[in-house]
């Protein structure tokens, strides 16, 4: 009886939480959003400032009614019961979802203007909502909620069932084994040098690419390379030491506007060119890296973070205040910085940018890949692990949590030097606590420890915003979901780094042997 009576609960606090989610889209406007999103699958454009057509908003609403019965079907009990569970928890959200749609009916009917407290509840955007079918909106909504969710737990079931696992099962085994074939066919040279043969592809693609994307491709591209480069930098002080600093931004802020000071016609006109000033912006990183870490390396955990969230924010303010304005720009920033030159030749276009990131991008995981693998890097995943036993088997904490804050702030400065001449503009707000968050999230999504989740990381977290502008308005709030999300299905990240597994040598022939003594 008290089985039953959790499950109840269960199903009823499911019910209720995809039910507020979808009513939230609603509130914020973005089922309007989701709608033009989901026009563009079927090659459908919409006007800037227009709505979606309502087909597209069935669409959506009926994605959405097929993940809430495919997350909610039962775990145990036989096929019909895991149905019934999710089809339960489809079917309170809908009931849920209908009395939502009354208040917004009520609100319609009346003409009652609420947007002076919820600015996406205009008329229109609440009719949108019902289909701009009125009444009948309430029964599309129960509707879909119950078929489309009755359909995803189905869907669910039947591809967990004994039957369908044997299917995957056979798929699997075949394409394995056709695998095998190919690998058997295959030349001997080919599976020594294959590895040298994908790496010449890599760069012969690199090269050749840019130059047949677009001006607004390149600026993305360039912009994901960016913090592919910053999340490793950022990876080698988190990920392998183990210190969490929510500061990173103020490295960017040293390279930036080293750069900017030593290469652009105002406030100073030193204009000592783009290499030299690259250089200079490394070394003030690893210098601000030092005068942070020495008086903190005794602090750890949560009371890092705040001294090193603390740290970035100064930064950024004396950046902003008026007492540095003949030296930095003051909040107006630096303008004109000028790009780099190569053997005479300005080499500053959006191409040029991308093969310059590339290059760093490539330096930048051969530095790591070393250093991960290096008495450094065990000695970093020691300290993360343990810091206490770290130190009893002979490591060196200050030093080795002092290395890595340098080493990632130096890939911070890089970063904020070529960003800086990539845009030929440096300002405060660029160096804001937005984008350590940013770099920090796309090291979590992607994959602590993990190059190719880092990635993924900064192409899902910087690279499809700047692709899907719709949702701009909705950054933060597409952040905080999609971290929410990763750390409840994908607690590792996208692509998790694999730990070396090492094999445990058992003798046969041993015999365990009681170390207590025999009671005479």
């Amino acid at each position: 009886m008290k089985n039953r009576q959790n499950q109840n609960r269960d199903m009823l606090q499911k019910g209720v939480v995809f039910a507020i989610i979808i009513i939230f889209i609603m509130a914020i406007g973005f089922h309007e959003i989701a709608a033009s999103l989901t026009s563009r699958i079927f090659n459908v454009d919409v006007r800037r400032g227009s709505i979606a057509e309502v087909r597209f908003m069935m669409v959506f609403f009926g994605l959405y009614a097929f993940l809430t019965g495919w997350s909610n079907s039962g775990e145990e009990g036989s096929p019909a019961k895991k149905i019934l569970h999710g089809l339960i928890v489809s079917v309170i959200a809908g009931l849920i979802v209908v009395l939502f749609d009354l208040i917004l009916l009520f609100l319609t009917r009346n003409e009652i203007d609420i947007r002076a407290y919820l600015t996406a509840f205009s008329i229109e955007s609440m009719n949108y909502f019902l289909f701009n079918k009125n009444q009948f909106g309430l029964l599309y909504h129960f509707g879909f909620f119950t078929v489309f969710g009755f359909a995803g737990c189905a869907l669910k079931v039947l591809l967990n069932s004994a039957s369908a696992q044997n299917i995957k099962e056979r798929i699997s085994n075949f394409f394995k084994n056709t695998l095998n074939k190919i690998n058997g066919a295959m030349p001997p040279f080919l599976p020594k040098y294959g590895k040298y043969i994908l790496l010449l592809l890599v760069i012969a693609a690199a090269i050749i690419l840019p130059r047949t994307w677009g001006s607004y491709i390149n600026f993305v591209v360039g912009l994901v390379g960016l913090y592919v480069i910053a999340g490793i930098g950022l990876n080698i002080i988190v990920g392998l030491s183990g210190q969490l600093v929510l500061g990173y931004a103020a490295f960017f802020a040293m390279g930036a506007y080293s750069v900017a000071l030593l290469n652009a016609p105002e406030p100073h006109n030193i204009m000592l060119g783009f290499w030299p000033s690259i250089i200079i912006a490394i070394f003030m990183a690893i210098l601000a890296g030092l005068l942070l870490g020495i008086p903190l390396m005794g602090l750890r955990g949560d009371y890092l973070a705040i001294v090193t969230l603390g740290f970035g924010e100064i930064i950024r303010i004396l950046l902003k205040s008026d007492l540095l304005v003949d030296l930095t720009g003051g909040p107006r920033g630096i303008n004109d910085i000028h790009g780099p030159t190569l053997f005479g030749r300005p080499f500053s276009s959006d191409i040029d940018f991308v093969y310059i990131i590339f290059a760093c991008i490539a330096l930048t995981i051969f530095v790591y890949n070393r250093l991960q693998n290096s008495r450094t890097g065990r000695a970093w995943l020691s300290i993360k692990e343990d810091a206490i036993a770290a130190q009893a088997t002979g490591v060196n904490l200050r030093r080795y949590k002092l290395l890595a804050l340098c080493i990632g702030a130096a890939f911070a400065g890089l970063v904020g030097g070529i960003s800086a001449a990539r845009n030929q503009f440096t300002g405060p707000n660029d160096h804001s606590l937005l984008v350590s968050m940013n770099v920090l999230s796309l090291v979590i999504v992607g994959g602590v420890n993990s190059i190719p989740g880092i990635i993924l990381g900064a192409f899902a977290l910087k690279g499809l915003p700047e692709i899907l502008r719709e949702v701009q308005t909705y950054r933060q709030l597409a952040f905080g979901i999609l971290l929410i999300v990763m750390m409840i299905m994908r607690p590792k990240g996208l692509w998790p780094a694999s730990r070396p597994e090492y094999e445990q040598y058992e003798d046969s022939n041993a015999s365990v042997k009681n170390p207590r003594r025999e009671k005479k």
